[in-house]
């Protein structure tokens, strides 16, 4: 079980980093730059040999989720503050989200085939030509069109759901409109990520007890730290 369990930690580091960065985005209005870049690039790795890869690949990922894991660290610890329940609600607003997209077979393939679209457009910002793969870059997913192309897509799709993410923090960094991108960017890689810990055998009332579960797959991921 402890390769799984593995899995379903990394998933849920994943959720917890676009959660975090979704936070600083709105509290703060900047985040540190791989972090972001990990969590963008994630939506079009669409047929990774294996978890780690979605994520950057087994030696890098303690790097590139450090993040998720730190804040993954603090829940199952109870280091917690009003950063935590932010992100909490995030992460379960996350699940709820992806439960629906789910059970929408023609929003599926409509983000399935836009998904490929964009990223063909990141070939373009790599300077590649049409044998280069982007994923090999993983600042074109930051580019400002990118992001907004991403952002259009979430809001085409995932938005049109009676249920919403709320995201809370300072109006002056939420009203910007880069910034208000960046988040529906980050949050539809959080589906991504919640839709990872699904396809690894993660369900909702695991939550309930990932506490004792996890820890064992934390420590092994976050001592090649």
């Amino acid at each position: 079980m402890s390769r799984q369990q593995d899995q379903q930690a990394i998933a849920l580091a994943a959720m917890c980093q676009a959660a975090s960065l979704v936070d600083q985005i709105a509290t703060r209005g900047m985040v540190p730059q791989n972090s972001y870049e990990t969590c963008l690039r994630s939506i079009f790795v669409t047929n990774p040999r294996n978890t780690e890869e979605i994520y950057g690949g087994e030696r890098d990922l303690p790097y590139n989720l450090s993040l998720g894991l730190k804040c993954l660290s603090d829940l199952v610890e109870k280091r917690r503050g009003e950063q935590n329940r932010n992100q909490i609600n995030y992460v379960l607003s996350m699940l709820t989200l992806q439960m629906k997209l789910a059970a929408n077979d023609q929003m599926m393939d409509t983000l399935g085939k836009r998904i490929e679209q964009i990223r063909q457009q990141a070939r373009y910002f790599a300077g590649q030509d049409q044998e280069g793969d982007p994923l090999d870059h993983p600042e074109v997913f930051t580019h400002s069109s990118i992001v907004a192309n991403i952002a259009s897509l979430y809001q085409e799709t995932i938005s049109t759901f009676s249920f919403r993410i709320n995201v809370g923090g300072d109006p002056r960094h939420l009203q910007n409109a880069e910034n208000a991108a960046k988040i529906r960017a980050l949050l539809l890689a959080g589906i991504r990520a919640a839709m990872l810990w699904r396809q690894v055998g993660g369900r909702r009332w695991h939550l309930f007890f990932f506490k004792h579960r996890i820890r064992p797959s934390l420590a092994r991921l976050q001592a090649h730290d």
